[in-house]
């Protein structure tokens, strides 16, 4: 690995081949955490589960994929990035294979819902972060927007193909091929990931012959992560980023990435077609996502989130009237929505940082990440619920764009500093 990093080297610097790695990595695990959107009206049909019922198990999925970065940016600290991102992938690989057999709503929560959540959390924007602060002095935000924009970009390769296999063969097919996709990153991860750029000879990119090179932790990752939430959640700050990431999740995984395919169907479109625009919307997110990391670079980071946070509620409050149009419907939807799907987290990300430093940022944004999937987790249960007693989601969408407004507003109070401490616009 050393030889070919070195000889990759002298044409660019190896810490792209690994944003490349990991690109895939949670390109992988984004289309396996979007596998239950697809297969919902399916077990639906099949076992006569309610939407309630699959939403409880999506919900637990949710939340542990959110507790679980925390430990694991702790575990990758420890034993390193490597190890512990192959030992999600064993998980992920035979959890979702093993749901093929399934017949009880317990065991889809225990599989789905405990397994796949699990190994989803360690596949997540805490390993995109670990690995931007690892690997990067400079351009940091944009290797972070290049690997959280991950995300979409599994949306739009994986969600089409799975709801064409499901309409087709049913969903049994849809794990196999998951399960085949994350025993494929296995040998990609043991062959292409070092732990860090002194492992293969050479400095973060953008940085200089004094730059001091990252520290392991050598401590428990247990203990670590707890001690780190133990002094964070002592600032303001800490809970104002935790809470304002809820919303974040509550409006985008837990709402539209989970219920949206079934919210199409109830206005009589396909599973193919709510899957092909939800890979619209991975599309634009792609880029929105991508450019969100370069501006976090170069300006005020509140006034980023402001804008995201605020055009996100507005188009959500507008979708439930979407449906009713025809150009300027569900195609202005996917524009506004999809460009800033989550492209909060470099933003995120670079407050992290600058509040509680580069050594603690990575797990204490792991514990932002969780109140991102606490919040998912949260509106995937709600919303289920609300469309099983109101029958329809223009409730639940008028909630989550209206909370999505209330972010806008938080985030501005997050490290605001006063008047003769100020920094430049910039910063």
């Amino acid at each position: 690995m050393k030889a070919l990093a070195q000889r990759i080297n002298g044409r660019f610097h190896y810490g792209w081949v690994v944003v490349a790695v990991i690109f895939l990595v949670l390109l992988a695990s984004a289309g396996i955490r979007a596998t239950p959107s697809v297969m919902m009206v399916p077990l639906e049909h099949a076992f006569g589960w309610s939407r309630a019922t699959i939403s409880l198990a999506i919900s637990v999925n949710l939340a542990l994929y959110g507790l679980t970065g925390p430990f694991a940016a702790a575990a990758m600290q420890r034993f390193g990035i490597r190890p512990t991102v192959m030992g999600a992938l064993v998980l992920l690989a035979s959890g979702t294979a093993l749901s093929s057999l399934m017949t009880a709503p317990w065991q889809m929560v225990l599989i789905w819902g405990v397994m796949v959540g699990s190994g989803t959390g360690v596949a997540a924007v805490t390993l995109a972060a670990t690995v931007s602060n690892r690997w990067f002095h400079k351009h940091r935000g944009l290797a972070m927007g290049i690997l959280t924009a991950s995300s979409a970009t599994g949306q739009m390769v994986f969600l089409p193909m799975m709801a064409a296999v499901v309409e087709a063969y049913g969903w049994r097919p849809v794990v196999w091929i998951v399960a085949i996709v994350a025993a494929i990153m296995l040998p990609l991860v043991a062959l292409l990931l070092p732990e860090q750029p002194a492992s293969v000879g050479l400095r973060q990119v953008g940085a200089t012959a004094d730059t001091p090179d990252p520290v392991m932790s050598q401590g428990n990752p247990l203990t670590t992560a707890l001690a780190t939430l133990a002094t964070a959640s002592k600032k303001r700050d800490f809970w104002l980023l935790f809470f304002s990431f809820f919303i974040c999740g509550a409006s985008t995984n837990g709402y539209i990435g989970t219920h949206f395919i079934a919210m199409c169907s109830d206005f009589g479109l396909s599973e193919v077609k709510g899957a092909g625009i939800l890979a619209a919307m991975g599309i634009l997110d792609l880029v929105g996502t991508t450019a969100s990391g370069w501006l976090s670079d170069r300006y005020n980071s509140r006034v980023l989130l402001f804008w995201y946070y605020g055009l996100r509620g507005l188009s959500l409050i507008y979708l439930p009237y979407a449906f009713g149009l025809d150009f300027f419907g569900l195609p202005v939807f996917a524009l506004f929505y999809g460009l800033d799907w989550i492209a909060t987290v470099p933003p995120t990300v670079r407050l992290t940082n600058d509040v509680f430093g580069r050594a603690m940022a990575p797990i204490v944004f792991g514990w932002i990440v969780a109140g991102h999937q606490l919040g998912a987790a949260t509106a995937t249960l709600v919303a289920g619920m609300m469309r099983a007693t109101l029958g329809n989601y223009t409730m639940a969408s008028m909630l989550s764009g209206g909370v999505c407004i209330l972010g806008a507003v938080m985030v501005l109070r997050i490290h605001r500093r006063a008047p003769e401490a100020a920094t430049p616009a910039h910063a």
